[in-house]
């Protein structure tokens, strides 16, 4: 086992430990996202449906953020967009504590989410400069490893603060976290264009012909698919921590706990599975795969109320957030050239930030009108179409690779 957690973490470039570090000293200060719809209708006085609606523009705040900063990162680089969407997204999760109307929660959030997360793809644009073809999925679940461990210390502490201090203070965590990365960042990783010929990029078999992402039916199919899986996801910021209080019983430090096990689950599984899996399975096959755990994990909270179907059901989604996550990261890296890797990363973003704008909305409208157990099913339906499709998608895919490596065959003999 040793060992195995050994050449799983081997031959990784220092850049990206350096930028795994700058995601962990962001994510540790996760504090406000998972307690938000608690903190809106509980502190503020908001309904469940007013909660849910403030959620959702964070989520449209996202997928303009993510937009704009993939646009940027294909012309200006990834450096500039990283630093300063750390550095003004941590100024603006300060500032949402002094919010208080609904209409002024709904500019804030979305101001704050489209800054923080036009971060995303200018980071998965480095780790794809950043790190080598053959390592590019490991990579990014070294970067998912630094976001989950920080997951599972963030919201451990934040409801620990908003339990027995206040939820004034999650404000100041997140925001001085952001800051910290951003200062982190921009004094340990340095100004490097690529590690990476271009003849490496193009000898990648997954890599699509097509001048733009638009113009790609398989990724777009993709992104498709992904936001249906994400929809399903994001109940796991939105919904479930209502669900957890409201018909659980649960205090906020045990969901805060709850939330924690998640990241503490895929820190610890992530990267062994990832290195033994990539070597046997097609990614999307994979990610399929962990789309249908996550709907298990959704539609066994519709069985009963009994307390300890939370914590089967955060195991549950964990583990199909191993499988789902790296491996669709890792496809969505692979498909495009060099030139035109920010705006397809900025699309695979926007199919999760669509999905979190939907998400909150979908979940609570549907709880509050047909009930909790009627919401668990629909959503798991969600999660079960969205592996069904990424399942079929798999095999697609590797018919394209087929005929491209049939074309470059015949291509070599003509020369």
């Amino acid at each position: 086992m040793l060992n195995l957690y050994r050449e799983s973490f081997s031959g990784l470039s220092r850049e990206v430990w350096l930028l795994a570090v700058v995601n962990l000293i962001n994510r540790a200060g996760t504090m406000v996202i998972p307690f938000l719809t608690i903190f809106l209708s509980t502190e503020l006085g908001f309904t469940m449906e007013d909660a849910g609606w403030i959620m959702s523009f964070f989520g449209l705040g996202s997928v303009v953020g993510t937009f704009v900063g993939g646009q940027i990162t294909d012309k200006y680089g990834y450096r500039g967009i990283m630093f300063w969407s750390l550095l003004l997204g941590g100024c603006l999760f300060f500032s949402l504590q002094f919010v208080t109307t609904f209409w002024g929660w709904c500019f804030m959030i979305f101001m704050a989410s489209a800054v923080a997360d036009s971060f995303r793809p200018a980071s998965m644009t480095a780790v794809a400069i950043l790190s080598k073809p053959e390592n590019r999925t490991r990579s990014v679940s070294l970067i998912r490893l630094a976001i989950n461990m920080g997951w599972a210390v963030g919201p451990a502490v934040a409801g620990i603060l908003a339990e027995y201090v206040g939820y004034n203070v999650l404000f100041w965590g997140d925001g001085l976290t952001f800051i910290g990365a951003a200062i982190f960042f921009i004094l340990t990783i340095p100004v490097k264009i690529s590690i990476n010929s271009d003849e490496e990029e193009d000898d990648l078999v997954t890599t699509s012909d097509a001048k733009s992402a638009h113009t790609d039916f398989s990724f777009m199919a993709f992104v498709v698919l992904l936001l249906i899986s994400a929809i399903a996801f994001f109940q796991l910021f939105s919904t479930i921590p209502l669900y957890f209080e409201k018909e659980l019983g649960l205090s906020k430090a045990l969901i805060g706990g709850l939330m924690s096990i998640n990241g503490i689950l895929i820190s610890i599984v992530e990267m062994p599975a990832v290195f033994v899996l990539e070597k046997k399975y097609k990614s999307l096959a994979l990610s399929a795969i962990g789309c249908i755990m996550i709907g298990v994990s959704y539609l066994v909270l519709s069985f009963t109320a009994w307390v300890w179907i939370a914590l089967i059901s955060t195991i549950l989604v964990s583990l199909g957030e191993v499988l789902a996550m790296p491996f669709a990261n890792a496809f969505a890296l692979n498909r495009p050239k060099p030139e035109n890797r920010g705006r397809y990363m900025a699309l695979y973003g926007m199919s999760y930030s669509v999905g979190f704008i939907i998400a909150p909305v979908l979940g609570t409208q549907i709880a509050a009108d047909f009930g909790w157990d009627t919401m668990w099913i629909c959503i798991a339906m969600f999660s079960f179409v969205a592996g069904v499709g990424l399942w079929y998608l798999s095999k697609r895919v590797e018919r394209e690779k087929e005929i491209k490596m049939l074309k470059q065959e015949a291509a070599a003999e003509l020369v």
